[in-house]
C-alpha cells in the first residue's frame, strides 16, 4: 500500500498563515516583555554604611533611620547583602537601601 500525503495549495496557505500568526504573537509577545522589563520602574537608590563595633543589624538599622521601623529595614538589609544570621564584623560594608 503506497500512502503519500499531498498538500493542496489551499493546505499550504493555511499551514503558512498558522506560521505567520504564530511568529506574530511570539513577536508581540517578545515585546510585551521587554516594555515591561524596561518600562517606567525608577532604579532604587541605595547607600552604604560600615559596621561599627558592637553593632548588630538591628542597631544598624536604627541608626541609619532612627524614625523607621526597624524590623522592615532589617529584613531589607538582611536581603540586599545576602546575609543567612544577623553576625556583623566590625569593618563590614553594607549596602543599605535609601530610606529618605
Amino acid at each position: 500500500m503506497n500512502s503519500t500525503l499531498r498538500l493542496t495549495r489551499r493546505g499550504r496557505l493555511v499551514i503558512i498563515s498558522a506560521l505567520a500568526a504564530l511568529l506574530f504573537v511570539a513577536f508581540l509577545a517578545g515585546r510585551q516583555g521587554a516594555s515591561a522589563s524596561t518600562g517606567t520602574a525608577k532604579p532604587v537608590p541605595y547607600s552604604q554604611t560600615t559596621v561599627k563595633a558592637g553593632e548588630s543589624l538591628w542597631s544598624v538599622a536604627k541608626r541609619v533611620a532612627p524614625h523607621s521601623d526597624p524590623r522592615a529595614l532589617v529584613d531589607q538589609i538582611r536581603e540586599l547583602n545576602h546575609l543567612s544570621s544577623g553576625g556583623l564584623q566590625v569593618g563590614q560594608l553594607l549596602v543599605l537601601p535609601r530610606t529618605s
